[in-house]
């Protein structure tokens, strides 16, 4: 007999699940967590209760597995210095834009200038690749192109770089509804289950670069106003090698699951465009490396691996919170490798998923110590 919903709902901590109707979308990717969109239920929120709960008052933290940057970010806003160590080099940029401590008026006119010049015709198209050939409309790898030729004129050269990438991915030949994982290019009219009529695949970039540049600039100068003058660190590589600088007083983290998500290859046209190094070979979890015995193995060993390394840096006393659905029941054995101890487990229930992976959705709060 199935559970009832009275029964699903019991063994949930309600002070890390909201609604709909209390945590609206805008709301969960308020100011700088909506510079490019990142597939994820990782969310600010959530993070903010887990620093209230687990990290003392100007405590250290470290992020493993940092992807979009959504631990730092609420580091910085929460009062807490970090770390956050990812191995795709996207990660890593759209980090660095996000936490960076941008001059505001150097970023506004070079922001403007940089559209400005872009809107007059400026920059050189130059020759597109054979994925750029692919993916975009012939007027959309032009607009590309000549934008990406003027963003090396800036000292803010990496934020109009995020700003191309972000316009890139709504400028490919994929229907509206499809964004996140298109398999193959749209060419002519189809029918759009998003907007409910025949929809044509996007010819042009110019308008998202222009909406792009101009929100971007807006998100950024939001989150200076709520920001605090934290220390922050990004780090490119692998967790389980890179040396890690000083201790922490916890480890807060949403690591990959694994088989689900190629990260690398669904931010393909930000490495196409932007000459960015694939290190997907390295990546644990990789949807490539699919859900077999041994890919659930080297998952195991990979992610006990990384904890294991990073669990060293911790202060005494200090915790490692993971948040995971943890539906095969991996945690007992990573935990064991890593050398930690569970200590507390919470449940949380997911209002939303991201896209078209909508649905009922509970994950866990995985606490652990050293053992």
């Amino acid at each position: 007999m199935a559970a009832t919903q009275e029964q699903l709902y019991s063994g949930l901590d309600l002070d890390l699940s909201w609604s709909e109707q209390d945590l609206p979308e805008r709301v969960r990717t308020k100011h700088v967590h909506r510079l490019h969109p990142y597939l994820g239920k990782y969310i600010p929120q959530l993070v903010e209760q887990l620093f209230l709960r687990h990290v003392p008052v100007r405590g250290r933290v470290l992020d493993p597995f940092a992807g979009s940057g959504t631990t730092l970010v609420q580091a910085l806003e929460s009062g807490h210095d970090s770390v956050g160590v990812d191995i795709a080099a996207f990660n890593c940029l759209l980090m660095r834009v996000k936490t960076g401590a941008h001059n505001p008026f150097v970023l506004e006119h070079e922001l403007r200038d940089a559209l400005a010049r872009f809107e007059r015709g400026e920059g050189s198209a130059g020759r597109p690749n054979a994925y750029v050939r692919t993916w975009f409309a012939p007027q959309a790898q032009r607009d590309l192109l000549r934008f990406r030729s003027l963003t090396c004129d800036y000292e803010h050269a990496d934020v109009l770089r995020v700003v191309l990438a972000r316009a890139a991915r709504s400028a490919r030949l994929t229907s509206h509804f499809d964004l996140d994982f298109p398999r193959e290019p749209m060419t002519g009219p189809y029918w759009c289950h998003k907007h409910k009529r025949e929809c044509r695949p996007v010819e042009h970039a110019g308008h998202f670069l222009r909406r792009y540049t101009l929100d971007t600039l807006a998100r950024l100068r939001e989150f200076a106003r709520v920001r605090q003058p934290q220390r922050v660190e990004i780090l490119h590589g692998d967790a389980r090698e890179v040396e890690l600088p000083g201790r922490f007083d916890a480890i807060v983290t949403s690591p990959p699951y694994p088989g689900l998500i190629d990260y690398h290859e669904q931010h393909r046209y930000a490495y196409e465009l932007l000459g960015l190094d694939d290190r997907r070979r390295r990546e644990i979890g990789a949807a490539a490396q699919g859900t077999t015995k041994a890919a659930v193995a080297a998952y195991v060993e990979g992610i006990g691996d990384v904890l294991r390394a990073c669990a060293g840096s911790l202060s005494r006393g200090g915790r490692v919170v993971i948040v995971v659905n943890d539906r095969r029941d991996l945690y007992p054995a990573i935990f064991e490798r890593a050398g930690l101890a569970l200590e507390h487990r919470y449940q949380r229930h997911v209002n939303r998923r991201t896209g078209r992976r909508a649905g009922e959705y509970f994950e866990d709060v995985l606490v652990a110590r050293r053992a």
